[in-house]
């Protein structure tokens, strides 16, 4: 089955739910204001040096805080072994609107 490129928070929830792995690529302070349960923190300029650490055999959820930078990390993934890495369009801003009202907003 192929991975798409981009979905949408709802989509990525379900898709959660059913085991894929969600990765979040922003930065630490971002982090600490709010963070989805369960998610793995890798900030994004330290991707390249952490592949090891991501599994590449199930989908993998990349998540930002509006999808900018996860959109840049899913290409390189995708360029990288990761054919099942998927962009969060909307990111942890979308999320906070459509999912998960209790997180705060930044």
């Amino acid at each position: 089955m192929d991975s798409p490129l981009e979905v949408d928070v709802t989509t990525a929830a379900q898709m959660l739910r059913q085991g894929a792995v969600l990765l979040d690529v922003r930065e630490q302070f971002e982090v600490k204001i709010c963070a989805i349960a369960g998610s793995r923190h890798i900030p994004m300029e330290q991707i390249p040096d952490n592949l090891s650490a991501l599994p590449s055999s199930q989908p993998l959820l990349v998540l930002c805080h509006y999808g900018v930078r996860s959109g840049h990390v899913t290409r390189f993934l995708r360029a990288n072994g990761f054919p099942q890495a998927t962009n969060v369009a909307g990111g942890i801003d979308a999320w906070t609107e459509q999912v998960d009202p209790s997180l705060a907003r930044y």
